[in-house]
């Protein structure tokens, strides 16, 4: 690890998270460092280029994804690197493991593979005696159903079914996860941070206030016990690693708690809970330069993120 005062973080898929450039460049300042920040993306009108440079690279599925890379991060002298998106998170942990000298905060391929796919993490959730919705196949579906891609996220894709023939003529069905559908319920995220020694340093729910396109557009922090509580379980179970988005369901009708997600990397609302108090874009740049790390939960409730939309603007002669 370069130990010098400039650390570059190369994120995976942030064309977005303008925000959470901002937040480490700051975070930065506060422990010494200037921090520079690299994008890989697939176009170069992103957002983040606002923030940082961007580099136009391969798919996440290319077979040539992870050599490239490589090559990007030696020869920016990237020190960290922090994927955005779910596809991104796997390509991470062969990083990982291939260049132990950059600092990549993921969990284990092993883990990071079966959690991207929907329907072997709700196997692995059940292996690991975890509460989740009623999982069903094709033939003992019961309605109403709620019907999601293995792969991807943002909502994309997402049928609710309330008879089972609608449900029969949808293509491909074995590409879905089939669970049943809870019609009266909270939603909830809860944003956290696990040290590479297996700590976890902060647990912060929020409530899921308002929603645009999959992504969270209104939320708030608040104490839930409960939801702590068995957000720790999880982390414990998978062994994870790094900063965790974990996605609830509040079923009001049976108050009970059901996981609906795991996702090993930032979410877009930790924004919120960054502001709330919880040190997350400093426990990563903390952790990368071998500083020491301390739990945190004298967070905020509260605090609410409203998010409005802002545009970037390029021009044809730009280069």
């Amino acid at each position: 690890m370069n130990t010098g005062q400039k650390l570059v973080v190369l994120m995976l898929g942030g064309a977005r998270r303008v925000s959470m450039a901002e937040l480490l460049k700051r975070s930065g300042k506060r422990i010494g460092y200037e921090v520079e920040i690299i994008s890989y993306e697939l176009l170069k009108e992103v957002p983040i280029s606002l923030e940082g440079k961007v580099i136009v690279g391969l798919k996440w599925d290319d077979p040539d994804v992870v050599d490239d890379l490589e090559r990007v991060i030696k020869e920016n002298n990237v020190n960290i690197v922090l994927p955005f998106l779910g596809g991104a998170i796997e390509i991470a942990s062969i990083l990982k493991e291939r260049l132990p000298e950059v600092f990549v905060p993921v969990s284990d391929f092993l883990v990071t593979s079966a959690l991207f796919d929907k329907v072997e993490a709700a196997k692995a959730f059940e292996k690991a005696k975890l509460p989740i919705p009623l999982t069903y196949s094709v033939l003992s579906a019961e309605m109403p159903a709620i019907v999601k891609p293995r792969k991807g996220g943002s909502s994309r894709g997402i049928h609710i079914f309330r008879n089972i023939d609608d449900l029969m003529h949808l293509e491909n069905l074995g590409d879905y996860l089939i669970q049943e559908y809870i019609e009266r319920n909270e939603e909830f995220t809860v944003d956290c941070y696990v040290s590479q020694k297996g700590e976890t340093l902060v647990t912060v729910p929020r409530r899921r206030l308002e929603i645009m396109g999959g992504e969270v557009t209104r939320t708030v922090p608040c104490r839930n016990e409960a939801l702590e509580t068995l957000s720790r379980e999880v982390i414990d179970k998978f062994m994870l690693r790094g900063p965790v988005t974990l996605q609830f369901l509040h079923d009001l009708d049976n108050d009970r708690y059901l996981l609906m997600e795991v996702n090993p990397r930032l979410g877009g609302g930790v924004i919120c809970s960054i502001y709330a108090g919880a040190p997350i874009a400093d426990y990563i740049l903390k952790e990368a330069v071998g500083a020491s790390v301390r739990p945190c939960t004298d967070w905020a409730p509260g605090t609410l993120m409203a998010r409005y939309q802002k545009e970037a603007i390029f021009y044809k002669n730009e280069s």
